[in-house]
């Protein structure tokens, strides 16, 4: 007995140290951002929480249910939730491996980018040729619903975090999920069951379009993921040699529709292909007001190709500033339905034990001084007719943006 009571004691006081560790160590790091003096864990009474803790311990029926470790990752999620913002989260090691997963450009599910839409769960965009797609799932449904007979999921998605949706949505491959969505336009739910496969999602697609006896070209670029930078090189090297052969290159089709954004390094980048040298591509402004500035570091290699942006309700983030800039600057008309609005900076840092943590730090802003935030790039030209209840076979939005560039 005496031998079973100290192991208890001993792994008890691991247990504490781990988290005041872990509870440091984010202190620090959010006292660092703030002030040298703002320490939020400094003075703060937490003695109710190991009140609390005791009380479990010592009186909870089902004591094989107190897992320390759980217990802790519990208490730091409800304090980042209490922030009220969907995109700070503490991410337990499992979910932090398929945050991680999603910007390789592989992965198992359905192929839906998630966010949120007035704290709703809503899809910023399916991905190309993935089973959310085939099932009609389209930008900007909002998501009410998850249901999995095979793991007994029945749940409601209110006040849910985004890696429990993304845990609860992926699975086993060629097992079903059915999600219960909302979508402008339908009066009335709609259940989408999806068989989930693995998922690879191509970073660009390319291609040549003749009309009027011109030649333009055509690149749909899906995300910005790590291996977009090589895709896009060679893609850049093509277009470079084409004008050289000439070959013909009367315009440049930039299709960022249903790109829910991904690395913003990925957005500088490809903005660096169309504007000069020290323009700037966006701002980035802390709580504080404080401002830096991201521009263009290099000799792009289509500056003079006359250039049209394609965007819809699936367009965020890093798709959203790219757009912006290139609006902004004068350099692209900018074409199609307003995006999707997700204007914050969320830094990944890496916890003990694998664990992460995302904090919205900051928010971005256009070179013009706008914010994107719940509000979107509106497009130069909007093209009603496609939205998202249209059922039609014809591009609207490409064929517009074709247009533009014929009368260029």
């Amino acid at each position: 007995m005496i031998i079973k009571l100290s192991l208890k004691k001993i792994r008890r006081l691991v247990f504490i140290i781990a988290f005041l560790l872990i509870a440091g160590f984010v202190g620090y790091r959010i006292g660092v951002s703030r002030s040298p003096n703002s320490r939020p864990v400094q003075g703060t009474d937490l003695s109710l929480f190991w009140l609390v803790w005791r009380r479990l311990e010592n009186k909870y029926f089902n004591q094989k249910a107190l897992k320390p470790k759980k217990m802790i990752e519990g208490a730091i999620s409800g304090m980042v939730t209490s922030l009220g913002d969907p995109y700070t989260v503490f991410l337990p090691p499992a979910d932090n491996k398929i945050n991680k997963e999603d910007l390789t450009g592989e992965f198992g599910g359905v192929g839906i980018q998630l966010g949120y839409k007035n704290h709703t769960l809503a899809v910023i965009s399916p991905l190309k040729k993935t089973p959310a797609e085939e099932a009609g799932v389209q930008a900007g449904d909002l998501i009410l619903k998850i249901k999995d007979e095979g793991k007994g999921i029945d749940q409601s998605t209110e006040g849910i975090s985004l890696p429990e949706a993304v845990k609860l949505i992926r699975g086993k491959e060629e097992t079903k999920v059915i999600l219960t969505l909302a979508r402008e336009g339908v009066g009335r739910p709609i259940d989408a069951s999806i068989t989930r496969r693995r998922i690879a999602i191509p970073a660009l697609e390319t291609r040549w379009i003749e009309r009027n006896g011109k030649r333009f070209a055509y690149i749909h670029l899906f995300q910005f993921s790590e291996r977009m930078d090589k895709e896009w090189n060679e893609w850049a090297k093509e277009m470079v040699k084409s004008e050289k052969n000439g070959d013909g290159l009367d315009g440049l089709v930039l299709d960022l529709r249903n790109n829910p954004g991904g690395y913003l390094q990925g957005a500088v980048f490809v903005a660096g292909e169309f504007l000069p040298s020290g323009k700037t591509v966006v701002w980035q402004e802390t709580y504080n007001g404080k401002r830096s500035k991201f521009i263009v570091d290099r000799s792009g290699r289509l500056l003079d190709i006359p250039l049209v942006v394609l965007i819809n309700e699936g367009s965020a983030s890093a798709a959203e500033i790219l757009a912006g800039a290139l609006r902004d600057h004068q350099r692209a008309k900018i074409i199609g339905l307003k995006s999707f609005g997700k204007g914050t900076i969320q830094e990944p840092e890496e916890l003990p034990g694998k664990a992460g943590l995302h904090i919205t730090i900051a928010r971005w802003l256009l070179p013009n001084g706008e914010s994107i935030n719940k509000e979107g790039i509106k497009p130069d030209v909007e093209v009603k007719e496609a939205t998202r209840a249209a059922k039609i076979d014809k591009d609207l939005i490409l064929e517009k943006g074709i247009d533009i560039l014929i009368n260029f």
